[in-house]
């Protein structure tokens, strides 16, 4: 039996048990491979029905919500590239006023550029007035909706088109910014790293985070295939090798104390992670290159105890 567009019943109804299920929903224009919708359908079917969501600009922003149609199945806010922070704050606080705070969830979302960088102030206010908000960032490492641009959390030695390795440049010159430390800092009760290379640990991140009254900040590694130039098919492997390099740190804080580390017992040499992507293309025939990144993972696996 076929409907009015050509479906069978069962695909038709297969779709709506779709819809019906998840709060993030296909459909969207996302590259094949891109760790941050992976991320996202996360978050929100973990969240449910009950939240509103804010969302900077950005990649969500354009993929998941392109007129007359959203991928979001709850109430969803566009905002500015800079303050989804402060527009999940004034949701918060609307809410409150009405004696719904307790009911619904705020989470505020935004990639690393509106999160590290240009956001990074109405992150802190947030973070500083003491919002029940969950701020998640997904981190794909460079402004990729704009042309592939650093951003704070741009890893170093890697090629964007504003760090371009050459013949003076081996790429982006400056580590990743310690966000998660920086949310900490201000002795929220929980700041934490996590990756798609493991969803259910954002799952559980993102559970416990929901159950704690106060502001909260979650950064999730997503890889970008188009601005990684790695094969869509190695995206959940990527993000994995960044992990078990220690060049990812998955880590928890509670009220400005680490709390919590995934460790690694036998982390693996950072090239494994490296040749996987064109970003980094230009360090692999360049031994100096490698252990400078190298040295970069060891610091942090002595830093957070990860062995």
């Amino acid at each position: 039996m076929k409907n009015y567009s050509g479906r069978s019943l069962k695909q038709f109804n297969m779709e709506k048990e779709h819809l019906k299920e998840n709060y993030y929903v296909s459909g969207h224009t996302a590259c094949a491979g891109c760790g941050q919708s992976m991320a996202v359908r996360i978050v929100m079917n973990t969240a449910g029905p009950n939240t509103i969501a804010t969302n900077a600009t950005g990649c969500l922003e354009v993929f998941s919500s392109k007129a007359p149609q959203s991928a979001f199945g709850v109430p969803w806010i566009h905002s500015l590239f800079e303050n989804s922070a402060a527009i999940a704050s004034g949701v918060e606080a609307a809410l409150d006023q009405q004696g719904k705070k307790d009911k619904i969830n705020v989470i505020a979302q935004a990639g690393d550029g509106g999160t590290a960088d240009i956001g990074l102030q109405a992150l802190s206010g947030m973070l500083e007035r003491g919002h029940d908000v969950l701020f998640v960032c997904y981190d794909n490492e460079a402004y990729m909706n704009t042309g592939i641009q650093r951003s704070g959390l741009t890893p170093f030695s890697a090629h964007t088109t504003t760090s371009p390795s050459g013949k003076k440049s081996s790429g982006n010159p400056r580590p990743k910014k310690p966000v998660v430390e920086i949310c900490a800092a201000h002795h929220i009760p929980y700041s934490a790293t996590s990756s798609i290379a493991n969803p259910k640990d954002i799952e559980i991140k993102v559970k416990k985070a929901l159950q704690i009254k106060g502001p909260k900040y979650l950064q999730i590694h997503v890889p970008c295939p188009l601005g990684w130039r790695s094969e869509s098919s190695l995206s959940i492997e990527i993000a994995k090798q960044a992990v078990n390099t220690g060049l990812y740190p998955i880590v928890e804080y509670e009220y400005g104390k680490l709390t919590k580390v995934r460790k690694i017992p036998s982390p693996k040499p950072v090239s494994e992670y490296l040749k996987l992507q064109g970003r980094f293309k230009h360090l692999l025939k360049n031994q100096e290159e490698i252990a400078a990144v190298q040295k970069v993972a060891d610091k942090n696996i002595d830093y957070y105890g990860l062995k």
